[in-house]
């Protein structure tokens, strides 16, 4: 019997390779990709990577060799000297959200990008359309609630876990797991010193004036005040990021503010101003007392520039409240 299924298994393994079946590749890699696997026969060789929190978590494992563009940069931010020598000479493909004949002529293997990070649900950028020129895409996770409403809610791992796949998909898993446990380390750090701040309201003001674009209950900033102990008070918001009224937040009375600094213009002091001048939010305990903290875009994006953001909203916190 076992002579016969000897016999068998190679009678197969000749049918598949003579009827030009692909075998199984023993070094295949899956990863978890918004619910669904994305696998790789060998490691992506050609990395676009949309925005700078997603860039910055490629130069914390050091895929510069394998970048040969990013996009949605110059288009949206100012860069810290510290990024663009990271970065070098990787070309910018697109200032603001890429075509698909831009990333088509870069002739990448992987696009790492997210939903309205770069991409848009039925745009012309997809999965599904860079697929047939070759081109998998890496969707990153906090964006997977935009189509895929059974996400958990928003935690640290939405940076642990997004750096991690990166690690295992470019054979850096033992990087990726340094880089993790140091965070950790960090945070466990900035946890200690929440004690006279636990359970204070926090409300984060990106922009909008009619109404306030703000973070939700699947959005990193989420995430990283909880992990302080606080409270985001538009975390009832069943999204990641989206749009409330001016009404449910200064009903909410914030005691702390998280304001988005685009460094254009008067930046977090222009919103602050807004605030003060607004009609309910003037009422509002952060708005009285002026505790806030200014934080860049890529600070409360997934990427790890979160945990000195999550440092800085601590010492803000212990100067205000």
């Amino acid at each position: 019997m076992r002579f016969t299924s000897n016999r068998v298994m190679c009678a197969l393994l000749i049918l598949t390779v003579l009827g030009g079946a692909s075998p199984l590749h023993a070094n295949s890699i899956a990863v978890e990709n918004c619910g669904q696997p994305i696998t790789f026969d060998s490691t992506p060789k050609r990395l676009v990577v949309h925005d700078i929190n997603m860039s910055e978590m490629a130069f914390s494992l050091g895929l510069q060799d394998r970048m040969v563009g990013v996009t949605g940069i110059s288009g949206w931010y100012k860069t810290t000297p510290d990024f663009d020598e990271l970065r070098g000479d990787i070309p910018e493909l697109a200032p603001k959200y890429p075509t698909l004949e831009n990333l088509v002529a870069a002739s990448p293997d992987l696009f790492f990008a997210g939903w309205y990070y770069g991409m848009k649900p039925g745009g012309e950028v997809t999965p599904e359309t860079l697929a047939p020129h070759g081109i998998k895409t890496l969707i990153l996770g906090e964006s997977c609630i935009h189509l895929n409403k059974e996400r958990p809610s928003a935690s640290l791992d939405l940076l642990y876990d997004e750096v991690a796949r990166l690690g295992k998909i470019f054979g850096k898993d033992a990087e990726a797991s340094a880089l993790i446990k140091g965070w950790q380390a960090r945070v466990a750090e900035v946890k200690k010193t929440v004690g006279n701040y636990s359970g204070k309201r926090v409300f984060l003001y990106d922009s909008g004036e009619d109404k306030p674009f703000t973070a939700g209950k699947f959005a990193m900033p989420t995430a990283m005040i909880e992990a302080l102990g606080a409270t985001n008070v538009t975390a009832d918001m069943d999204t990641s990021w989206g749009r409330t009224s001016w009404e449910a937040v200064a009903a909410a009375d914030p005691e702390f503010l998280i304001l988005l600094d685009y460094q254009s213009g008067g930046g977090a002091a222009d919103l602050m101003a807004f605030l003060k001048s607004h009609s309910v939010m003037q009422h509002t305990s952060a708005v009285k007392n002026e505790a806030y903290v200014a934080l860049r875009y890529e600070e409360l994006t997934p990427g790890p520039a979160n945990i000195e953001a999550m440092e800085k909203m601590a010492e803000a916190m212990r100067s205000t409240l």
